[in-house]
């Protein structure tokens, strides 16, 4: 069933979203600051039962010069002209096992996988702690994390993660004359536009179902986890409303999207109430470089599956 509006109203949905008039100050400020630390590239040989690709356990410096977890898969029969993937993982879930992250090297692609700070205790483990957390009371969950100010929000230190895993992957020697495609579902997908944005030089993106697109108007629409954990905080601390929208302006990835130049390939399951169809279309419509969108009528967050991934593919492979 479908949980927001209309498809034909869904490709005219372009929302004005609040942002702040410092927006592209902070996020200069912020990747300087991470910037002036080497990534710190550590690369250590791990998992050999994986046949047809050499598993590397990695480290690089994230926000704040945090040591910061992943994976490198490089296939042995990759192409020389093959992107290298940096894929970015779904709310909850850390970098796993190598065992789970096998299709993009199937493919033929080198893939970097970054852990999500602080995450991992729900579907896949992780191995990065959250060293910034000020521990400041703040809902069960990541979103209110440091909601005080942008500085010390949670997301702010994943988005420049994010954007130092793209630093960490130009850095790997068998990068050298790849295209860097950013990638991931859900938190992983706002991830991808974001590190399309502040990366640089990113060739393309693929952003499924992306969360954190227009908060505030997920709000209003649905009541699932995560975005719930927003309702929840403002409902005990209805004085910092004002607050936690003004600092959520700065990871809203539709103001990241406007100024996205790669050309990407988005997602989007019209019965999906977790990342609500309208928000994922404010973020595609604010799009600033070449763009598509596959639809999924009857799916919800679990978008396209291999479909969409063989999709994914031919995208590639036109750019």
């Amino acid at each position: 069933m479908l949980t927001d509006l209309p498809l034909s109203e869904l490709r005219r949905y372009r929302p004005e979203v609040a942002e702040p008039a410092d927006f592209d100050e902070f996020w200069a400020d912020e990747l300087a600051k991470a910037r002036a630390v080497s990534t710190g590239l550590s690369l250590q040989a791990a998992d050999n039962s994986v046949r047809h690709a050499a598993v590397y356990d990695v480290t690089f410096a994230g926000h704040g010069g945090d040591p910061i977890k992943g994976w490198l898969l490089d296939p042995h029969a990759a192409g020389g002209g093959a992107a290298m993937i940096v894929e970015y993982i779904g709310y909850g879930g850390g970098r796993g096992d190598p065992f789970d992250w096998l299709r993009w090297t199937c493919a033929g692609h080198p893939h970097l996988i970054m852990d999500t700070r602080g995450q991992g205790g729900e579907w896949l483990s992780a191995d990065t702690p959250d060293p910034g957390d000020n521990g400041a009371p703040s809902s069960p969950g990541f979103l209110t994390r440091g909601i005080a100010a942008p500085a010390s929000h949670y997301y702010t230190r994943l988005f420049v993660d994010a954007a130092r895993a793209v630093d960490a992957a130009r850095a790997w020697p068998g990068a050298a004359g790849r295209p860097i495609v950013t990638a991931g579902a859900s938190q992983g997908g706002g991830l991808a536009i974001a590190a399309a944005h502040l990366g640089g030089g990113v060739a393309a993106a693929l952003p499924d179902v992306p969360f954190l697109a227009n908060p505030q108007r997920a709000l209003e629409v649905t009541n699932s986890l995560p975005y719930r954990e927003l309702a929840d905080y403002c409902q005990v601390h209805p004085d910092r409303v004002d607050q936690v929208f003004g600092t959520l302006a700065y990871v809203d990835v539709v103001n990241h999207a406007k100024r996205a130049s790669a050309p990407a390939l988005f997602s989007v399951g019209l019965a999906d109430d977790v990342t609500p169809p309208s928000t994922v279309f404010a973020a595609f419509n604010h799009y600033a470089g070449p763009k598509d969108i596959a639809v999924y009528p009857y799916n919800g967050h679990e978008g396209g599956g291999t479909s969409h991934f063989r999709a994914q593919l031919a995208f590639l492979a036109s750019i």
